[in-house]
């Protein structure tokens, strides 16, 4: 079968490799679609382990079962979740699913970025969701990136009628300001420092854009009634974002830390402020299968619409054109691989 081999974000080659089969407990799934994450281009995070097949956005059809193999058939419509926890350990039961240590180790076999992924018997388990009639492969592929919207929304406890500023409008930015809509958000500001994507978070719900080379914490201000904001998402790993949370956000607010910094970053917190103004920072990492089960039900109902999201879509053969997109984060939201085509 053919596969996206990564080595680099300019190097993703075409390479074949044996189409793998299911073994007992275990299913065979072919990949219709696979997104690109904006994780997928950080390269310090994922060039010490090229290379690899990346691709954990996906949706695609059950091609074969193994044995031992219950409540699935062959020509189920699934989303399949990459890392998935053992809903056992003290993280888990302590309801911290991104911490489990089995969430960090698994994954299906070799990538979405391939013709066919091989999924283990512990994602089986507890990854495995078939796609509802509603649902088409195209919102399948997000439903691992808007579960993770859904649980950073989880984790500041977001409440309606509030204000929200996400800092970065890329795909993970866009997906937080549609979920704040969804969720009653009485003002969503976004920032970032493209012209298109500020354009394209008005569009989905943001009622201001600001570039993030401005005076973003005045223009808050100014636009919030002089307030600043209830809730802050930082949506881009950028040092300077981190540092416009602090400023924008208002007392007995949240700071909602969704993209991470490059390795060996360090950020000055002003803890005397955060300490006075009794503001929150928190962090989210991944979609726990409750979480998945929210998004999917965000998706079914509308709540939460995504295709107006795609802006590209390349077969295998193509995906470094892909990946060149969202690397250079210039005029492009959502990019889907599509293996098949």
């Amino acid at each position: 079968m053919r596969v996206a081999m990564y080595y680099n974000n300019s190097d993703v080659r075409l390479e074949e490799m044996p189409k793998p089969s299911a073994g007992p407990g275990e299913l065979l799934v072919k990949v219709v679609a696979c997104g690109i994450c904006g994780s997928d281009v950080m390269e310090w995070y994922r060039i010490k382990r090229a290379p690899l097949v990346l691709g954990h956005e996906i949706a695609g059809d059950i091609v074969e079962v193994g044995d031992g193999v219950e409540g699935y058939s062959v020509g189920d419509r699934v989303f399949v979740s990459h890392h998935v926890p053992c809903m056992e350990c003290r993280y888990c039961l302590s309801g911290h699913h991104s911490t489990c240590d089995t969430l960090r180790s698994t994954n299906y076999f070799p990538g979405g970025f391939s013709e066919y992924i091989r999924v283990p018997a512990i994602n089986l388990k507890h990854g495995v969701f078939v796609l509802p009639d509603e649902l088409s492969y195209d919102d399948g592929v997000f439903i691992e990136p808007l579960a993770c919207a859904v649980r950073g929304f989880k984790l500041m406890r977001f409440r309606r009628g509030t204000t929200v500023l996400v800092l970065g409008s890329g795909i993970a930015g866009l997906l937080n300001v549609k979920l704040a809509k969804a969720h009653g958000a009485s003002r969503i500001i976004a920032t970032d420092i493209s012209r298109y994507r500020l354009e394209a978070a008005k569009r989905f719900g943001a009622v201001d854009a600001f570039d993030a080379s401005e005076d973003v914490p005045a223009l808050v201000r100014s636009a919030n009634d002089g307030r600043s904001a209830d809730f802050v998402i930082v949506s881009t790993g950028a040092k300077s974002a981190m540092e416009q949370a602090f400023e924008c956000v208002d007392r007995g607010g949240t700071i909602l830390v969704f993209a991470p910094p490059p390795p060996g970053e360090r950020v000055s917190v002003p803890m005397g402020d955060l300490w006075k103004d009794e503001v929150t920072i928190t962090s989210t990492y991944a979609g726990s299968p409750d979480d998945i089960t929210d998004a999917i039900e965000l998706l079914r109902s509308r709540k939460v619409v995504v295709n107006d999201m795609i802006t590209h879509r390349f077969g295998i053969a193509d995906t470094t054109k892909g990946f060149a997109l969202v690397a250079e984060a210039q005029d492009s939201i959502k990019v889907l691989i599509e293996p098949h085509r």
